[in-house]
C-alpha cells in the first residue's frame, strides 16, 4: 500500500510490512477466531490476520514503525485470550515439538480432570432422579438440598471458568460459545434458587439442569480436544524427524576419523558431519563420501528406500540404513528442506478457505443472534404461547419432556435450551479439521497443500496443462544421433557442442556432455558463453562463434537449414526426438538427436484426468514434430509447441479465457506459467521456487501424485462441505425444536441438559468426520 502526501509532487515511502505468528489460547468456537481478528486488524498498522481454531495461532502482516506485536500479543491477553509471541529465529523444530509436547502432557492431565468432574457430575445427576424414571429413591442423593450443593459446586469449580470467560466475552462486545453456556447455566440455577427458597411460588426446581449441562460441555470438549490432537500429529511427527544432534568431522578424507557431537543448530554451512547406519540425517547436504540407502518416505511419501553415492544430496530428517556417510552441509535450520515443509503446512493450515470466512464471519455475529432468539423464544411463550396453546402446561401433555406447569418455567427452560444448543462449535471447527487432517495427510506423502483455498480451486478445474520436459518426459534425455553436413567430422562436431554447453546447465546440455564423455572427447578453450533461456547457447571456441539450438533461434541468428538437409532431419522429429542445431561462423554444420523417455506414470496419468472429464493440454518449447509425438504416445488432442519459457506464462493466460487450469512444471523455468494458472502443481521442483509459485508442491518423483493430489484436495473439500452442511442443519433443526415448535402438537422440548448434549455431539461429529478421511486415503 502507498500512502500520498498532500502535496502532489511528493511521495511517502511505501511503509514495510513484516509477518509474525501469535499463539492464541482461550479460542472455543468460530465466534472467538472472529473476535480475535476483529481485534487484530481494528489496530492501526495490522494489514492483515488470520486466525486458526484448530492450531490456535494468529498470522499477523502489518508495519514495524505503527505498531509491535508485543502490544497486539498484550492486547488479546487482556481481553481473555492470552497470547505469546512464536519466534521462529529463535526454536528450532525440535525445541516447538518439545514445546507442543510439554502443552499436550499439561492438556493431557486437565482433560482427565474434565472427564472425572464429567463423570461424576452426571452420575450423581442422574442417580438422584432414578425415581423420576420409576426406579428406585437412592437417600441423600435424592435429596433437594444434596442437588442444591451439586448444583452450587458445580457453578463455582468447573462452571467458574466458562462463566467469567462468557461475561468477559460480553463487556468486550465479543459473545462467545461461553456466553451462551454461562448464561444458558446461571438462568437454570437462578430460577432453581428461587423456585427452592420460595416454595410457594410453586415453581419446579431443576437443579439437575445446569449440573448435566456443564456435565455435557465438559464432557463433548474433552472428546474434541481429543480427535483435534489425532487431527494435528502429522505435523508434530515432521517436526520430531529431525534429530538433535550432529557428528561434526573436520577432513572427511583424512585419516583422522574423529568426531565430535554438538547440537544441530549450531552446525555451519560447508562443514562436515558423518551419519552412521540407523541414524536421521541432520541437515540438508551433499555426500562426499561413503555410500548408504536413505529412507525418504516420511519426507517424500516413497516408500522405497533410495540409494545414495557421493555427489548426491541427502535431506535432514530422512534415515541412513545402510552404509556409513558423510556430508558436506549445504542447508541448515529454517533453510533446510524438512524447515521448509513444516513451514509450509503450517502455513497452509492457517489460510483459510473462502467458504470458512464466510462462515467465521456468520459465527461471528451468531451469539448475539442466537441470544436474540432466546429472548423472543422466552417472551413468546410467557406472554402468547401459553395462551394460545394451554395444552403445554398440562403437565401429562409434556410428560417425556417432564414439563412445569408454570409459564415461567416453561419459558426460562425453552430459552435456555435456545441457548445452549445452538453454540457456534461445530460451525467453527467444520473447515480447519478438514483442512488440517487433508493437509497433514498429504505431508506424509510427499504433497504440500498450501491452504484451504487452494482445495476450492481444484474443485473448480476445466483442464490441466503438462510441460513435457522433466514433467511428461523423465528429464534425463540422452544423445541418439549426431552427424554433420559438410565434411566436418562427427567427433568435432560432439566436442564443439559439449564445449559450448559446458557454461549452461539444463538437461540437453547435461546429455551432450555425458556423450562427449562417453566418447572420451576433451572439452576446448571457450569465452564469452551466452545463454537464452529454451533456445540455445552461444559461445567463441578457439576464436570462432558457435551457436547451438534451436532451428527457430539460428534463424533468428541468420543461420538456415539447406533444403536438402531438412529430409533427414524431418526423420529424426517424428521418431520423437529433439534436433539440436550447431551452427559455426555464420552456417549450420551438423545436429544432434536426443531422446527423452517418457514417465512410467505419464499414460495412466493424463487417461485418468481425461477420464474425470479433464482436457489435458501439452505446452512445450520443443519442435512441434517432437510435441505432436509424445502428445500422440499420450492421447492428447491439443499441443501448443515452440513456446519459450517467458511465453508461457501468456499462453497460459490465453487458455484461461475460456477455461479454469492447472499447470504441472517443474517449478524453476515454469514459475510464471505456475503463477499465473488457477493452480500451479510443482512436479520436483526446485523447493525454494515451488514453495513460492506453486498451489502444490509434488515431493516425490511420482507423476501419478498429481491424481492423488487433487483427489486429496477433492475429498478434504468434501468433507468440508459435509461438516458445514451438519453445522448449519443442525442449527437449522435444533433451534425451532428447543424454541418448542414441536410442543403444541408432540409435547416434545429439548431439556437443557438435552441441548448440552446435542451441542457437544454436533462439535465431536464435525471432528470425527473430518478424522474419517484419513481411512479414505490409507496407503
Amino acid at each position: 500500500m502507498i500512502q500520498l502526501s498532500s502535496k502532489p509532487e511528493s511521495k511517502t515511502p511505501q511503509p514495510s510490512v513484516e509477518t509474525v505468528t501469535l499463539d492464541v489460547q482461550g479460542m472455543k468456537c468460530a465466534g472467538c477466531v472472529s473476535a480475535v481478528e476483529r481485534q487484530l486488524t481494528q489496530q492501526s498498522g495490522v494489514i492483515s490476520a488470520c486466525v486458526n481454531l484448530i492450531t490456535e495461532v494468529a498470522v499477523i502482516d502489518y508495519e514495524p514503525e505503527t505498531i509491535q506485536p508485543d502490544t497486539l500479543a498484550e492486547k488479546l491477553t487482556k481481553i481473555g485470550f492470552p497470547s505469546d509471541i512464536r519466534s521462529a529465529q529463535t526454536l528450532t523444530p525440535q525445541q516447538v515439538h518439545l514445546n507442543q509436547t510439554q502443552r499436550r502432557e499439561e492438556e493431557a492431565k486437565q482433560q482427565k480432570i474434565n472427564l472425572i468432574t464429567a463423570a461424576i457430575l452426571l452420575i450423581f445427576s442422574t442417580l438422584g432422579h432414578l425415581e423420576h424414571f420409576g426406579g428406585p429413591t437412592i437417600p441423600i442423593i435424592s435429596n433437594l438440598w444434596f442437588h442444591w450443593g451439586l448444583a452450587t459446586l458445580a457453578i463455582l469449580i468447573p462452571g467458574r471458568e466458562i462463566i467469567i470467560d462468557g461475561w468477559r466475552g460480553l463487556s468486550h462486545g465479543m459473545a462467545n460459545m461461553n456466553t451462551l453456556v454461562g448464561l444458558g447455566t446461571l438462568s437454570a440455577y437462578i430460577t432453581s434458587c428461587v423456585a427452592f427458597l420460595v416454595p410457594s411460588l410453586g415453581w419446579e426446581c431443576f437443579f439437575d439442569e445446569p449440573v448435566m449441562l456443564l456435565g455435557f460441555i465438559l464432557l463433548g470438549r474433552t472428546l474434541e480436544k481429543q480427535a483435534r490432537n489425532r487431527a494435528s500429529s502429522a505435523l508434530e511427527a515432521l517436526m520430531a524427524l529431525q534429530p538433535t544432534m550432529a557428528r561434526l568431522v573436520g577432513d572427511p578424507f583424512s585419516d583422522d576419523s574423529s568426531s565430535i557431537e554438538i547440537p544441530v543448530e549450531q552446525v555451519r554451512v560447508g562443514e562436515y558431519v558423518k551419519v552412521l547406519p540407523g541414524e536421521k540425517i541432520p541437515v540438508d547436504g551433499e555426500i562426499v563420501k561413503g555410500k548408504t540407502a536413505i529412507d525418504e518416505s516420511l519426507v517424500t511419501g516413497e516408500s522405497v528406500p533410495v540409494a545414495k553415492e557421493p555427489g548426491e544430496k541427502a535431506i535432514a530428517g530422512t534415515l541412513n540404513q545402510s552404509g556409513v556417510i558423510t556430508l558436506k552441509t549445504t542447508e541448515v535450520g529454517e533453510n533446510t528442506t524438512l524447515a521448509q515443509i513444516i513451514t509450509s503446512v503450517e502455513t497452509a493450515q492457517t489460510r483459510k478457505a473462502p467458504i470458512q470466512q464466510l462462515a467465521d464471519t456468520v459465527a461471528g455475529y451468531f451469539a448475539y443472534g442466537v441470544m436474540g432468539l432466546a429472548l423472543l423464544t422466552f417472551l413468546f411463550w410467557f406472554t402468547i404461547g401459553t395462551n394460545l396453546y394451554p395444552q403445554v402446561l398440562n403437565p401429562s401433555h409434556t410428560e417425556m419432556a417432564m414439563g412445569s406447569t408454570s409459564p415461567m418455567l416453561l419459558s426460562l427452560k425453552l430459552a435456555i435450551a435456545v441457548l445452549v444448543v445452538a453454540c457456534p462449535c461445530a460451525l467453527g471447527l467444520a473447515t480447519p479439521t478438514a483442512i488440517l487432517v487433508g493437509t497433514s495427510i498429504g505431508s506424509e506423502r510427499g504433497l504440500l497443500i498450501k491452504g484451504g483455498d487452494v482445495l476450492e480451486k481444484v474443485h473448480q478445474l476445466d483442464g490441466v496443462i503438462f510441460d513435457k520436459t522433466g514433467t511428461l518426459t523423465v528429464g534425463h534425455p540422452s544423445v541418439t544421433d549426431y552427424f554433420t553436413f559438410d565434411g566436418m567430422s562427427s567427433h568435432s562436431l560432439l566436442q564443439l557442442a559439449a564445449t559450448v554447453e559446458s557454461g549452461a546447465n539444463h538437461p540437453l546440455g547435461i546429455a551432450i556432455l555425458e556423450k562427449a564423455e562417453q566418447e572420451g572427447l576433451s572439452l576446448l578453450q571457450a569465452e564469452d558463453f551466452q545463454t537464452e533461456a529454451g533456445s540455445g547457447v552461444q559461445a567463441t571456441v578457439e576464436g570462432k562463434t558457435i551457436w547451438l539450438g534451436n532451428e527457430g533461434w539460428l534463424k533468428e541468428k541468420g543461420l538456415r537449414v539447406e533444403k536438402d538437409q531438412k529430409n533427414k532431419i524431418n526423420e529424426l522429429t517424428q521418431a520423437g526426438k529433439t534436433v539440436v542445431y550447431l551452427g559455426v561462423e555464420g552456417s549450420i554444420k551438423g545436429v544432434l538427436a536426443l531422446k527423452d523417455n517418457l514417465r512410467p506414470d505419464a499414460k495412466k496419468t493424463v487417461s485418468e484426468l481425461q477420464k474425470r472429464g479433464l482436457e489435458v493440454i501439452l505446452l512445450t518449447g520443443d519442435h512441434p514434430q517432437v510435441a505432436q509425438s509424445i502428445a500422440t504416445q499420450l492421447n492428447i488432442s491439443q499441443v501448443f509447441a515452440e513456446i519459450r519459457p517467458s511465453g508461457k506464462a501468456d499462453k497460459v493466460e490465453e487458455i484461461q479465457k475460456s477455461r479454469k487450469v492447472a499447470m504441472v512444471g517443474d517449478g524453476i523455468n515454469d514459475a510464471p506459467a505456475l503463477a499465473q494458472a488457477n493452480l500451479g502443481i510443482s512436479l520436483q521442483g526446485s523447493t525454494e521456487v515451488a514453495m513460492e509459485t506453486a498451489d502444490i508442491v509434488l515431493m516425490s518423483d511420482r507423476l501419478y501424485d498429481v491424481i492423488t493430489a487433487m483427489d486429496l484436495s477433492l475429498g478434504t473439500f468434501r468433507k468440508i462441505r459435509q461438516n458445514l452442511m451438519w453445522a448449519l442443519g443442525y442449527n437449522t433443526l435444533a433451534i425451532p425444536i428447543a424454541a418448542g415448535i414441536l410442543l403444541p402438537s408432540f409435547g416434545v422440548i429439548l431439556s437443557p441438559a438435552l441441548a448440552a448434549g446435542l451441542m457437544a455431539f454436533s462439535s465431536v461429529t464435525v471432528v470425527t468426520n473430518s478424522l474419517l478421511l484419513r481411512y479414505q486415503f490409507r496407503q
